[in-house]
């Protein structure tokens, strides 16, 4: 009977962790959204010291074996930016939110033309040349 309840406790304590990953590769993801942080910092939470040590506890996904799961890998910088107070305060002003993501949308354009340019540059060199034969008569 022992052993029935601890492969149960096991299974919920793995079901709890995977749970727990879930939710805060969610949250991470979150901080990548320049809104989200100031309706974050317009309702207080970048002053309360419980939630700037859980932001400084999600570093963490920065490390290889977490990272790999982050498909907005720009919430990492973001994350990185609210370990400073001062950026958690000017994070208050709408603005300020607006031009982070001002910014953000001209990063993914620059980024979407580089790539494109580059896989048809990369398309022409794999295309054979033109055969320059004089058709049949």
């Amino acid at each position: 009977m022992a052993s029935k309840m601890s492969l149960s406790s096991a299974a919920d304590a793995e079901e709890q962790l995977k749970l727990r990953f879930q939710v805060e590769l969610e949250f991470v993801q979150c901080l990548a959204n320049p809104n989200y942080l100031n309706f974050l910092a317009q309702r207080g939470y970048f002053k309360e010291q419980n939630f700037i040590n859980y932001l400084k506890y999600l570093l963490y996904w920065k490390e290889p074996k977490y990272a790999k799961y982050l498909k907005y890998p720009q919430c990492l910088h973001m994350l990185d930016l609210l370990q400073y107070e001062h950026f958690r305060k000017e994070l208050v002003s709408a603005p300020c939110a607006k031009f982070i993501d001002d910014q953000q949308l001209l990063h993914w354009q620059h980024y979407h033309r580089r790539r494109m340019k580059l896989f048809q540059e990369q398309q022409e060199k794999m295309q054979p040349p033109p055969h320059n034969k004089p058709p049949p008569s």
